[in-house]
């Protein structure tokens, strides 16, 4: 498909952001310009690696910005005759009010929860920590204080007892992309009207740490059993056991029991839990 008729910068850095260029690229959608967190060691030899939507940038010839910080030299460099519009997926810095209203449409930004609820780092995580039986996609027109902006489209998501957090991420990554070029035509012609969310209904979650990761095996079969959904992949569960730190790789949730299948006992490798 021939690009659609729209100037944007985007805004991301994982593989989140890089899905939702993907599939705006399959609808017409090139931004002009791309911002990304910069290149990070990584690894035992810690190599530099560059962020997933900074690969996407170079595979697609789209030049690529990578501040350490949001200054005023690089806020200089976004000029707002050449951009109508700025889009923001999982970049992971906060953006200054100014770069949020330079283009003459805003700032837009894809958030997966049903706002007010999970404003922050976490929204998907925070819904299966919660055992909620549903989610969803916000389209927001970006205001500096956090996920408070307008409303442009919300859809929902169920969720089922037995999903982890890698099957409905991917789930709600198309589902935000593709609402997301359905309404970008509205958008450019202004003719959306953002509802206001309410700040009595908001919620807040925080950004998830490794050690987050750590159950009580005595603890609640469903607690242990939602936390492993929400970890799955990154930052994974674990218990300690005689001093040693154990990695829970597969578990199941069964007439309301966690069963724990598959194990990393520290410094081995992976094995049949006993």
């Amino acid at each position: 498909m021939s690009s659609q008729n729209l100037k944007f910068i985007f805004f991301g850095t994982p593989d989140v952001a890089s899905k939702t260029l993907d599939i705006l690229k399959e609808k017409g959608y090139i931004p002009k310009l791309i911002v990304t967190s910069p290149d990070k060691p990584s690894g035992r030899g810690l190599e530099m690696h560059e962020a997933p939507v900074s690969l996407w940038a170079k595979e697609n010839n789209i030049e690529c910005l990578k501040p350490e910080k949001i200054t005023p030299e690089f806020i200089n460099e976004i000029k707002p005759e050449n951009y109508e519009l700025s889009i923001v997926v999982a970049y992971g810095k906060i953006l200054p009010e100014e770069i949020i209203n330079k283009p003459k449409l805003g700032t837009i930004n894809i958030h997966y929860s049903l706002l007010p609820k999970y404003r922050g780092a976490s929204p998907l995580e925070a819904a299966l920590l919660n055992g909620d039986k549903e989610t969803g996609v916000s389209i927001q027109q970006m205001e500096y204080k956090l996920d408070s902006g307008g409303i442009l489209r919300e859809e929902e998501l169920i969720i089922d007892i037995n999903d982890s957090k890698d099957k409905v991420r991917k789930t709600l990554i198309e589902l935000g992309a593709n609402i997301l070029c359905e309404i970008l035509p509205q958008i450019q012609n202004r003719e959306i009207i953002p509802k206001a969310q309410d700040e009595n209904l908001a919620t807040f979650c925080k950004k998830i740490k490794k050690e987050d990761g750590e159950i009580d095996r005595s603890g609640s079969a469903q607690e242990n059993w939602n936390k492993y959904r929400a970890f799955y992949g990154w930052p994974g569960i674990f218990f300690f056991q005689n001093g040693k730190r154990i990695k829970i790789t597969e578990a199941i949730y069964e007439n309301g029991s966690f069963i724990i299948k598959k194990v990393i006992p520290e410094g081995k490798k992976e094995t049949i839990w006993k």
